[in-house]
């Protein structure tokens, strides 16, 4: 069955993870994604590892499914031709490239729109394509300091911290997915294409919600929870008598019952603790009682009794107690795909499950330049075309 952006062509020019992951979610959904790489130069996760598998890092692998690959000169005359040649029959357009780059090269949006002008071009940047920072590189690491996360992350001891995985990378990428999703239908509108100016920047201080309304709507500055809430008590990590675990109390209703479930229901009927602004008046008495109470029982109990009394929890798995969950099997979230050089590669699946049009894992990631002969024959070049190029350097 065709794929929910079953004719939709897609010119990958980013690299690392937030332009690739973009890509990779629309190639998933069905779109066909050419991801172009430099003559001299790969994308730079192909060398973040190890972990390897077939001479592919597993950071690589993670990001590029189902996309073909080409490599281009984009600075000799003959590779900005086939890039020509390839934007007039796409639909989109994502890079990454360091504001101004591609302007210089003859391929920025107003450049784009004579070769295509139906072309969305997606433009992925550490801050915009405006304001004062617009130069400047952008980071994940420099962005969840700069956009505020790292105050927020972590305890007093701890200082700040980031989140463990490229968060911000994640959330861009996500967002520009969903801005190239909006041009397209209102293209189908108006039959023009445009240009989506999307920063990591504004990215990371969207991500911020509930925590920058406090701040806007309070002037109070917050400061590191660690694993705590700053608006719902209880909400947060309480030790057990083995290990820690999450619960998740999110109502009144919802106290009263975990209170029955700790034997102290009087709890619920102490007006220091019946509803959640005395609760979070009074937290640090409240988690105190708490976690005394937890702390008779093993992890195990406390999930089973809280789970059957209607009260939000969880384990703290680790990535082998996570991969080992028969819901992560029972909803596809890994996935096997073969590979020229690994054999196979395991990934993790995607989340979309669409009812009519399922994702499809139609091809592994790419090896560095796998397709170039292939999308070059198919745009009208010949094999004395290709060898030429391959011997000027142009591919």
């Amino acid at each position: 069955m065709a794929g929910a952006l079953e004719g939709i062509t897609i010119l990958d020019l980013s690299r690392v993870l937030a332009g690739p992951f973009c890509t990779m979610i629309l190639g998933d959904l069905g779109a066909e994604v050419i991801k172009v790489e430099g003559v001299a130069s790969k994308d730079d996760t192909r060398a973040w590892g190890p972990p390897y598998a077939g001479g592919e890092s597993a950071y690589y692998l993670s990001t590029n499914r189902n996309k073909r690959a080409i490599t281009l000169n984009l600075k000799s005359p003959k590779g900005q031709e086939v890039l020509r040649k390839l934007l007039a029959g796409s639909d989109i357009a994502v890079q990454n490239f360091k504001t101004g780059t591609l302007e210089r090269l003859g391929f920025g949006y107003e450049q784009m729109k004579q070769i295509n002008p139906q072309i969305i071009l997606a433009s992925i940047t550490g801050f915009g394509l405006t304001g004062p920072y617009k130069d400047e590189a952008g980071y994940d690491y420099i962005i969840q300091a700069m956009g505020g996360l790292m105050s927020i992350t972590g305890d007093e001891r701890s200082g700040p911290l980031k989140v463990g995985v490229a968060i911000v990378d994640v959330l861009t990428g996500l967002y520009t997915a969903i801005g190239i999703l909006a041009a397209l239908h209102e293209r189908n509108l108006s039959g023009e294409g445009q240009q989506i100016d999307i920063s990591l920047f504004d990215s990371q201080i969207s991500a911020l919600v509930n925590v920058a309304s406090n701040y806007l709507i309070s002037g109070a500055i917050p400061t590191r929870l660690g694993n705590q809430h700053p608006n719902i008590v209880p909400y947060q990590v309480f030790p057990t008598k083995d290990k820690a675990m999450v619960v998740a109390v999110g109502n009144d209703k919802q106290f009263a019952k975990f209170a029955a479930v700790l034997g102290m229901p009087q709890l619920a009927d102490d007006e220091k603790f019946q509803t959640n602004p005395k609760r979070l008046e009074n937290k640090d008495e409240l988690v105190g009682l708490i976690s005394r109470a937890m702390e008779t029982r093993p992890s195990s109990e406390w999930q089973e009794l809280l789970s059957q009394a209607g009260i939000p929890n969880g384990p703290i798995n680790d990535l082998q107690a996570l991969f080992a969950d028969p819901q992560v099997r029972a909803r596809e979230m890994v996935i096997e795909m073969a590979h020229p050089t690994a054999d196979t590669v395991s990934l993790v699946g995607s989340p979309l499950k669409l009812s009519r049009t399922p994702v499809d894992m139609r091809r592994h990631p790419p090896l560095y330049g796998e397709h170039t002969e292939q999308i070059l024959t198919r745009i009208g070049y010949t094999e004395e075309d290709i060898a030429q190029m391959k011997l000027n350097h142009d591919i």
